[in-house]
């Protein structure tokens, strides 16, 4: 049913979240038999059919609840049994979470920030880059980075944040840094970082609390210095060490 996997297309367009319903096997007198698919968006509109009546009504319920685990599942209705259909059958359907990007927001295109671009595209980030000089952001030649060359103070009031959020900030800036995480402290978000070194880590750490800006709780969530601690040097090894934290905390894994 190609119509199924085009409006899945559009959905990861639009950034959507929306679960996959297919019926893979079956027993006995059934509405659809297997391969049969239905989408089911999140607000719980549907697209498709495994059948109608009761059983499609759970299949709705399961996959919304699919899409709270973010995780797959397999059902298994009877639909005597469970649904007092009297054809009678069984029915098994699996159902796969499509979920929303992970939108990761690199604050600065220098040398490390475009390294992680390049490489955060191949783990199915939607990527955005931003940064004030025209001439760094226009240097970024990959297809599919988002590239913004605006003052900071303009973007971060208009830019979406959610808790599919990734924030990674290294500008050429420490006091850009500054505003930057303050801002964005307190924006939902999954992940949020800031490159430095460990005398830049704990001045900014006490300006926020001496300015009362943030508590010691909400700083200690902040990653930085960014990244995994494996000895990198130069910027795509720190793009990779940056990376590797960002996945980590997507899979919730905990590492430092």
């Amino acid at each position: 049913m190609p119509d199924i996997f085009n409006s899945i297309a559009e959905a990861r367009k639009k950034n959507l979240e929306l679960a996959l319903c297919v019926v893979v096997d079956t027993k006995g007198s059934t509405p659809r038999q297997k391969g049969a698919k239905m989408l089911v968006f999140e607000n719980g509109k549907i697209e498709g059919t495994i059948g109608g009546g009761s059983v499609e009504k759970r299949v709705i319920e399961n996959a919304l609840a699919v899409l709270k685990d973010k995780k797959p599942a397999t059902f298994r209705h009877e639909l005597l049994q469970q649904h007092n259909m009297c054809c009678g059958g069984m029915m098994e359907i699996y159902i796969e979470p499509i979920m929303r990007k992970n939108r990761l927001y690199i604050f600065g295109a220098g040398h490390t920030g475009c390294a992680l671009a390049k490489y955060a595209l191949d783990f199915d980030f939607e990527v955005v880059v931003i940064d004030d000089r025209k001439e760094f952001i226009d240097q970024i030649k990959f297809p599919g980075i988002n590239k913004l060359d605006n003052d900071y103070r303009q973007v971060l009031p208009v830019l979406p944040f959610d808790e599919n959020t990734y924030i990674a900030i290294m500008t050429y800036s420490h006091p850009f840094d500054r505003d930057i995480l303050a801002f964005c402290l307190k924006k939902p978000h999954a992940y949020l970082g800031m490159i430095g070194s460990q005398r830049k880590v704990e001045m900014t750490k006490k300006m926020f609390e001496e300015g009362m800006i943030a508590t010691k709780n909400e700083l200690d969530e902040v990653d930085m210095p960014m990244g995994i601690t494996i000895g990198a040097e130069g910027p795509e090894e720190i793009a990779i060490s940056i990376l590797a934290k960002l996945i980590a905390v997507k899979n919730k894994i905990e590492v430092k």
